[in-house]
């Protein structure tokens, strides 16, 4: 079962204290190698260059299992993100970057994941939302904030609702739900998603862990692990291929009425997903840059916290 992810893939430039770093990243290359690396068929649908940069892309994609599918090379250059990183790691970001779909022959995929900047910047945001539309397969879309592409909330909020609607699984961030929705609370706008279609929504909230709203109505909340944190680039990212791999696993995305499934699924056949996600994330903030984890290190980590 071959799973895709549509959508940015570019070098951060990154800046701690001073100095300055480059990093493979992108939203969708980091959760097409993490779901890589975590055993799946993965492949990155992207808008990139046939440059140097661009060719550090490839490599860094062929060494994490995944591969670009054809036509993602049709950029004049590769884009590039620039990260400034404060006290605590955390990441803000300014953009040189283009952005359109190759063409894909999007029903050999069983699962479709896409997001972020790819999903409201033009002209590739409204064929992302054509692609979505013509999966043959479950779905999964992460908004992924930013701000400084994205301009309003009142800009963007309709592309999300559209793909929020057309999706099996959403996750986002606390931070992205209260700048999309600044007077709402998170559990009404959780309500409003699945209200909207979706089967499953999970809302992150840094070192508070994640909110787990259920296709039922049930909500359960699923603290975050110990870790020192080496930079927070990535995270976000992380926890969605861990999500999405357990959850191909468990046979709940990709598969025969696996969007179904999905949406019928009790606490207790999701939080193994969940716990995934958690762990992949945690290995990943341990880390400098967008590192996608292996299963044994997942293994290892959910083993000896007892988990």
């Amino acid at each position: 079962m071959k799973i895709l992810a549509l959508g940015e893939a570019l070098i951060d430039v990154v800046d701690k204290d001073g100095e300055v770093s480059e990093h493979v990243g992108g939203s969708l290359l980091n959760v097409a190698c993490g779901v890589a690396r975590l055993g799946h068929d993965s492949t990155i649908a992207a808008w990139i260059g046939q440059d140097q940069r661009g060719d550090r892309l490839r490599q860094w994609a062929h060494a994490s299992g995944a591969t670009f599918a054809p036509g993602s090379d049709g950029a004049a250059q590769t884009p590039v993100a620039y990260a400034t990183l404060d006290a605590v790691g955390r990441a803000t970001y300014t953009f040189d970057l283009t952005w359109d779909v190759p063409d894909l022959d999007v029903g050999s995929y069983g699962h479709v994941h896409t997001g972020s900047i790819a999903a409201t910047l033009e002209p590739g945001g409204t064929k992302v939302v054509d692609v979505v539309r013509r999966a043959a397969g479950t779905v999964s879309y992460d908004p992924n904030v930013r701000p400084a592409l994205m301009g309003r909330p009142a800009d963007v909020v309709a592309r999300v609702e559209e793909l929020v609607a057309a999706s099996d699984l959403v996750k986002a961030s606390d931070e992205d739900v209260h700048w999309l929705y600044p007077s709402r609370t998170m559990a009404d706008i959780a309500r409003r998603w699945l209200d909207l279609g979706t089967g499953l929504v999970v809302i992150t909230k840094g070192p508070e862990g994640a909110s787990v709203h259920l296709g039922s109505g049930e909500s359960y909340d699923e603290p975050t692990l110990p870790v020192t944190i080496g930079d927070t680039v990535g995270a976000g990212d992380s926890f969605m291929a861990g999500l999405i791999g357990r959850l191909v696993d468990l046979g709940l995305l990709g598969g025969e009425r696996s969007g179904e499934r999905l949406r019928a699924a009790t606490w207790d056949e999701l939080r193994p997903a969940i716990l995934q996600a958690i762990a992949t994330s945690t290995i990943t903030v341990s880390r400098q840059g967008a590192y996608a984890p292996t299963p044994d290190e997942v293994t290892e980590l959910l083993q000896g916290l007892g988990v």
